[in-house]
């Protein structure tokens, strides 16, 4: 079964004990969750299945991303010359997409996010549970988008979409005949 298990006894509330079987466990089912290792949350949407490693490998180049757009936040936050910062960190004012239509950069956004609560399915799928989370499973996020317009809308990119971009900001300069 599961490393992870922890064995005991339950109380059904139909007045019965159920006994562990010979191998150390016992015969009834449970809830997506049950046992789970300490400290860690759970994810009641993704069963545990066996032949699943626990922690799956992360790809280096998703991960050197994450890094280099949290250091992007944190840095466009406090800079001076936030259009200068955009040029360094390789976001075009004016970006062509592959299929060449030119994007022209308006704004960037960002936005702090705290989860305090989490819901989880009842049993028998007849509605949700509430819990408030204690201090040690808050999680504090940031969300970071380019607002973009194609010449009929608005399109949030995220950091990589943006910085896929073809660069064409030179292309947007032109001379003023007569001046």
């Amino acid at each position: 079964m599961h490393d992870d298990h922890h064995h005991h006894s339950h109380d059904h509330g139909d007045g019965h004990h159920h006994h562990h079987a010979p191998n150390g466990h016992h015969d009834h089912p449970h809830a997506l969750g049950h046992n789970g290792p300490a400290g860690r949350p759970l994810q009641w949407q993704t069963p545990h299945l066996p032949d699943q490693a626990h922690e799956p490998l992360a790809d280096p180049a998703t991960v050197d991303l994450n890094l280099v757009e949290t250091a992007f936040l944190e840095g466009f936050a406090r800079a001076p010359d936030p259009s200068s910062f955009l040029r360094l960190a390789g976001i075009p004012f004016v970006g062509e997409r592959a299929d060449g239509m030119r994007l022209h950069l308006l704004r960037v956004e960002t936005e702090d996010l705290v989860d305090v609560g989490a819901v989880m399915p009842l049993v028998g799928g007849t509605g949700v549970a509430y819990h408030p989370l204690p201090a040690r499973l808050t999680s504090h996020r940031r969300r970071l988008a380019f607002i973009y317009h194609d010449g009929n809308e608005q399109m949030p990119l995220g950091f990589a979409a943006a910085r896929a971009l073809a660069d064409r900001s030179a292309a947007s300069q032109f001379a003023v005949p007569g001046h």
